[in-house]
């Protein structure tokens, strides 16, 4: 008898293991089930609560472990300047953002969150990154290679910080140059920022033959999710006033802003950001028409939309007006996951409250998380959920700044070469008895890098790593060469020193989105004064930093050499590489430089086209 029943019991024992093994085998964590399988198998665990904790993004400053367990966050961001600590090391974000997730694997099914920042010209945010030209610089070099090359870099710079998701690249078509970020358009011109979309390919790596066309795809460890933004129209707002209206029939739509979005779905890529802006009227982030029905559902987007930084807020005037409407018009209208970024409370019981009375369907909520889910699960975030300290090297390496130097070189566009054709001032040559650098951004890395740099609207002096112009040319010139530099001479100081030549760098200061709209676009004093008081006195080369063309008609006919070198970066000895003949001029202007404001907006292709440069000029000189 007693044998009987320890024979009985063994077997329930047995069956009882069996179960337990069976159970705890969830194809969610299989990396061998096919990702469609692993979504729908975890979607089919998930409650509300877990569903709508992933289309939550937060700022990382409100985030905690406790917060993330608590609300289920399916996402973090870091905005512009937020970071773990100043000067924070490639090590500290790691062991940062380490912490978020492991408190996001704590919960019931563990699902890893997505961390993600706005990596727009190289990993701008963080201490010591290779800065590259911003993308108007790109835009003028023609090099697509080049620009994959860049997103190479960048995703393995992002990655040495342990975050696997940058909201770039910026594929606006800056129709109007008084907009404030149209230093992040390529171009005014459609094909130009169409070609630039191969940045997509080296930031989330190149797509195997046979992949399943407009799938998200990133090629692993060494790569990141990019995100084509902002959806769509953002560079044809009225007067170029940022988050206004787009004022445009279908066709122009189509024909102007959206080719660049084809180029990037079929090119895989992950994410898409919605606009603050509005098209004839109709905000961006309440268009069901054209984030579901054209974009999901007539271009096959099958990766997930997100909303810019309380982008659904201001889907009211003034806003967070009616925050409940805002929610149930975004969500409805496709937006997938919601860049809260603080106020995750209301967000989370808003959004549940609308589910549960019906006002917003299930099937939205469910098509809006197995787009998250998808893309989580396609970069092996759900298989290499930590980061670690394998590439932390890669930030701001010698050979990222070598290929920023290269991106420098080649976006400098040669407006002017000597008051008259025959007598050419560029090159410069090296060996001079004394040349003067003068103005305000010759030796002010900030300025040089522009906004969307250490902080969101960028800075003044020396704020990462990196070589100021005046460095570079003091480093270019031969050692008998004696460089004097004043920031803001008089015309005495430099008729009396007997210079051989003077080069002015002068322009813009940093700013980014609405605090860079400008209805006049002249330099800032005292550049104007410099260049008079400088190039009045002595052969002058002229360097313009700046995010756009600008007002200098009166001032040309007193330079012998203008330069446009837009936001170059961190490296700026690619600058004298060039004014001194090691390398040939070969930029072309990636906009219509006008005469006067009052001709704006004036695109190649306009009636009563008029410019002071025209779209597609440059200038070439060779090497010495």
């Amino acid at each position: 008898m007693g044998t009987w029943r320890t024979q009985m019991l063994g077997i329930l024992f047995l069956m009882c293991w069996a179960a337990t093994i069976q159970a705890e085998y969830m194809k969610y964590k299989d990396p061998n089930q096919p990702v469609n399988v692993r979504v729908k198998d975890l979607m089919k665990r998930m409650t509300l609560a877990e569903k709508i904790g992933q289309m939550t993004q937060i700022e990382r400053k409100d985030a905690s472990p406790q917060v993330l367990k608590d609300y289920l966050i399916g996402s973090i961001l870091s905005g512009g300047g937020s970071v773990p600590a100043p000067q924070a090391s490639a090590k500290d974000w790691v062991n940062m953002i380490n912490e978020y997730q492991k408190a996001c694997l704590s919960t019931r099914l563990g699902i890893p969150m997505i961390y993600g920042i706005d990596a727009v010209h190289g990993h701008n945010n963080v201490y010591n990154a290779t800065i590259f030209p911003h993308n108007v610089g790109l835009g003028a070099t023609r090099d697509p290679d080049l620009v994959k090359r860049i997103g190479v870099a960048t995703a393995l710079e992002v990655r040495a910080t342990g975050i696997p998701y940058t909201f770039a690249p910026c594929i606006a078509v800056c129709r109007d140059p008084r907009w404030g970020r149209c230093y992040e358009s390529y171009s005014e011109d459609h094909r130009v920022v169409q070609a630039m979309t191969q940045i997509i390919l080296g930031l989330q790596g190149d797509i195997p033959a046979n992949y399943t066309k407009n799938f998200p795809y990133v090629s692993g460890k060494k790569h990141v999710a990019a995100c084509a933004k902002h959806f769509v129209g953002d560079g044809g707002t009225q007067k170029g006033i940022n988050e206004n209206n787009t004022i445009i029939d279908f066709h122009g739509l189509l024909s102007i802003h959206m080719p660049a979005y084809y180029d990037s779905v079929a090119k895989g890529v992950s994410t898409i950001m919605a606009s603050y802006s509005s098209w004839n009227g109709i905000k961006m982030h309440a268009n069901r028409y054209l984030i579901t029905d054209f974009l999901k559902k007539k271009l096959g987007f099958k990766g997930f939309v997100i909303s810019d930084w309380q982008g659904i807020d201001r889907i009211t005037t003034p806003p967070d007006a009616n925050y409940t409407y805002s929610v149930q018009v975004s969500v409805n209208a496709g937006i997938d996951m919601v860049m809260v970024p603080d106020d995750y409370p209301g967000f989370f019981n808003t959004l549940t409250t609308l589910v549960n009375a019906k006002v917003i369907p299930m099937s939205r909520i469910d098509d809006a998380v197995r787009r998250i889910l998808r893309v989580k699960f396609v970069m092996g975030l759900f298989d290499n959920p930590l980061a670690d300290y394998n590439l932390v090297d890669q930030l701001g390496k010698k050979e990222h700044r070598e290929l920023a130097r290269e991106a420098v070189r080649k976006s400098l566009v040669l407006l002017k070469n000597g008051k008259s054709s025959k007598k050419p001032l560029l090159p410069l040559p090296k060996k001079a008895g004394k040349i003067l650098v003068a103005g305000s951004h010759a030796d002010n890395l900030g300025y040089q890098c522009g906004g969307w740099t250490i902080e969101w609207q960028g800075s003044s002096g020396r704020i990462t790593g990196g070589t100021t112009i005046l460095e570079a040319i003091k480093s270019t010139v031969d050692p008998s060469t004696n460089v004097a530099f004043s920031e803001n001479p008089d015309a005495g100081f430099v008729k009396s020193n007997n210079f051989s030549y003077a080069i002015v760098v002068v322009g813009e200061p940093p700013y980014s989105e609405t605090a860079g709209d400008s209805l006049n676009l002249t330099i800032p004093e005292p550049g104007p004064s410099t260049i008079q008081s400088v190039c009045g006195a002595v052969k002058c080369v002229v360097v313009i930093i700046s995010g756009r063309p600008v007002v200098v008609e009166s001032y040309v006919p007193l330079m012998d050499a203008l330069v446009a070198a837009w936001l170059p970066g961190s490296e700026g000895q690619g600058v004298a590489d060039v004014l001194f003949g090691d390398f040939g001029f070969t930029g072309k202007l990636p906009r219509t430089w006008f005469k006067s404001v009052d001709q704006l907006p004036m695109n190649v292709g306009d009636k009563n086209y008029d410019p002071l440069f025209p779209f597609g000029f440059g200038l070439t000189t060779s090497t010495v």
